[in-house]
This record gives structure tokens, sequence and C-alpha cells, in this order.
């Protein structure tokens, strides 16, 4: 596996995929630069080095050239985060790229309008991916939360660097931190998989089934499996095309020697609602007019002891309606020990768009070993299929 450790980057122009898809608000401000903070170590240590950096990412899903999505509002942000002026190139192919990229000078950084304004991006076009290519000398791929897309700057564009393509150091580490949980975690392994739908999560279990010790499922899952085994789950959330399925997993768990933990009670709630009247109730003994909301008391501590006693954590969809207060409890809970568990040595590998919102909003996310980027990539990983931006850089 290349990474940026393989190059000496003086004197050479870096062509780097980041993934600077975030979010803005109606006056165009960056409201979350985390994304811009994750490339900043690659950035820094190709100027470090003596190289520029050329940088091309996508924003938004425009169609066609919409200012709304022009690269060129994030420009102050980027430069805030890194602590370098940034030039701007109005095209990322053709001519005023390639003057722009011709005149950058070592130390310095270029960012190159949207990708995405070309719809040769996203169908990875060859001849879009050479104009990209003729920029740089090196291509570095940093970009995870987009390594699962077979695009012209993601996967494409690799081919034209046969020797001289690399990781950066935000793709390098999602992909050790992953391989730690799926190959070479210390044991016990833990995955706790919650989130709405088992449907979602199938090929994830499926897959992750041979790899872990322990599995926790929580949040809407739990019903599809719980009303499988004849409770009663009122109006809670439930798959029931799902039910034989959920039997098959619990089946194969206990082949495969995998103790798999559900909740055993729950907050209830008589609405989906912040302001409803709930209770404490046995997850099998749900009656109608009431959902199970959030893990009870009960599951949390149970949970507890589960966590404590893992080495590695893979942690993927919240235990409950986190969003709105009276249900977020459970998650919380779930994020403390996760946290008290890294604390005495585990490894703790948190992906997924719900759960990684839930760790940045308890503020846990240096309380962790690894928070990953990309939602669907880090999905797509744990399914065990090869993204094709990273299997471009190990060809």
């Amino acid at each position: 596996m290349k990474t940026l450790n393989d190059f000496n980057f003086d004197k050479k122009k870096a062509l780097i995929r980041v993934d600077f898809n975030v979010p803005l608000n109606d006056k165009f401000e960056v409201t979350d630069a985390t994304r811009i903070v994750s490339a900043k170590p690659t950035i820094i240590k190709i100027l470090e080095d003596g190289g520029s950096c050329i940088l091309m990412s996508h924003l938004g899903r425009p169609k066609g050239v919409q200012d709304e999505f022009s690269l060129r509002h994030i420009i102050n942000k980027v430069e805030d985060v890194l602590g370098v002026e940034v030039k701007f190139a109005e095209d990322c192919v053709g001519s005023k790229a390639e003057e722009a990229a011709e005149n950058l000078n070592p130390g310095e950084i270029l960012l190159l309008e949207n990708l995405r304004f070309h719809p040769e991006e996203t169908v990875g076009d060859v001849n879009f991916a050479e104009g990209l290519s003729k920029l740089g000398d090196i291509y570095v791929n940093d970009a995870f939360g987009t390594a699962h897309r077979a695009h012209a700057s993601t996967t494409i564009v690799a081919q034209f660097f046969p020797e001289h393509k690399c990781f950066g150091h935000l793709l390098a580490q999602e992909i050790e931190s992953i391989n730690k949980v799926m190959e070479s975690g210390e044991k016990p392994v833990l995955a706790v998989l919650g989130g709405a739908k088992v449907s979602s999560k199938i090929t994830i279990i499926e897959n992750i089934l041979d790899k872990v010790d322990h599995l926790i499922i929580g949040g809407g899952m739990t019903f599809t499996f719980i009303k499988a085994q004849g409770g009663s789950v009122g109006d809670s959330i439930c798959e029931d095309d799902k039910m034989e399925l959920a039997l098959e997993i619990m089946k194969q768990a206990e082949a495969k020697n995998v103790q798999i933990h559900l909740p055993v009670d729950v907050i209830a709630a008589n609405a989906f609602s912040n302001d409803a009247e709930t209770q404490i109730l046995d997850v099998t003994q749900i009656p109608n007019g009431w959902q199970g909301l959030d893990a009870g008391p009960k599951s949390k501590e149970i949970f507890h002891n589960v966590v404590m006693q893992c080495k590695t954590i893979l942690w993927n969809g919240p235990l409950g309606v986190f969003e709105m207060e009276s249900f977020a409890a459970g998650t919380i809970a779930l994020g403390d020990s996760i946290a008290e568990a890294t604390k005495n040595g585990a490894f703790s590998l948190v992906g997924g768009g719900d759960s990684v919102a839930a760790v940045k909003q308890f503020g846990f996310e240096d309380k962790v070993s690894y928070v990953s980027t990309g939602g669907g990539a880090m999905l797509e990983s744990l399914e065990g299929k090869t993204l094709p931006g990273i299997a471009a850089i190990l060809e």
C-alpha cells in the first residue's frame, strides 16, 4: 500500500483528490469544516517536502455550472484551516486549469473549480480523467467519502500515474482502521449496529459475523428481531417481511459462536414526539399505541458490560431517536461506555452518518480511536466490497 511516505514531493506537483463537499449556509459560509481539517495533514506534508498541491473536489450535485456550487465560496475557510494562501482555477480541466497549474510554485496551493460542473466526472470519462492528469506529477487520493464511486477523479485518473500514485494520510488511516476491525483487531471484537432498518444493514451483518465475537443490535432494527421471536412490539417500527431473515441471522450467529445482544427494555412513547408520554417497558411487551424509541436502563447496563470486555469496537448506528432529547440517553450511554473502553486500551471505530452525527453532537469525537469521514464508503467496506478508489491505487 503506497502512502505519502513512499514519495519525496520536493519540486513535485501533487494532484490531490480531497473531499471538500462541505455544508454551506445561505450566505455560502462553511458550517462544518471537518472534511477540510481532515485533509490538512496530507497537504502540509507535501508543502513541507517542498512540493505544491493541486486540490480537486466536488461540491453538492450541480446540474452543469451553477454558481451556488462553486468551490470559490470555500476558499476563505480552506485558507483559515491550512494557514496558507489558496489560489483558484476557474475550471478543473482545459487551458485555464493547465495554465494555473503550470504557474504554481513549490509551497503553493491551487484549488480547482467543482469537478461535477462536468458530467464526465461522474460517468468516469477517460478523456476527462486524462485532462486532470496533465495538472500534476503525483496523484494522491485522500477522499474516502468518494472512494466507493468509480468517478474520473477518484478512480480513472489513477491509471495515468502507474508508478506515481498513493493514498493520503486520511485515506490510509481509514483503510487501516477498517482493517483493524475486519482483519487484525484484538479479540474480543464487538460490532454495535443501530439505526431504523434491518434491510439497510443485512449485508454488513452477514459479512461481519465471521469477524466479531459480540453483536449488539439496537435502534429500530431491534423490533424486527423481537417480533420474529414472538414478542409484542406495539407501534414500534418493524419490517415484517424481514422477520425470517432476522431469525436466520440469529441462527447463523449461534453457529459461528457470535453472541447477539438485544435490548431487554425500552423507553416507549405514545407518539413519535419529544413531548410524548413515556414509560419503561419490557421490549417483548409493548402494547398497541406505544412505540419503543430508545434503549431502557437495564439494556444500557447490559450493553455497558459487553462493551467493557471487548478490545476492538465498531459502532455503526444509534440506539434510539437521539435527535430528540427524550430519546437520546441510550445513545449517550453507549458513547460513554465506548469512550471508557477506549481509555482502557480498546480500539474503537465509529462510522456511518447517524453515529458520526451522534458522536459530534454529544462530544465523543476525541474519546474514540477513529471517526470515519465516509458514510457510504464506510458501509461498503464493512459489506466486504472492494472500493474502486482504493483498488485504483493498489493496482
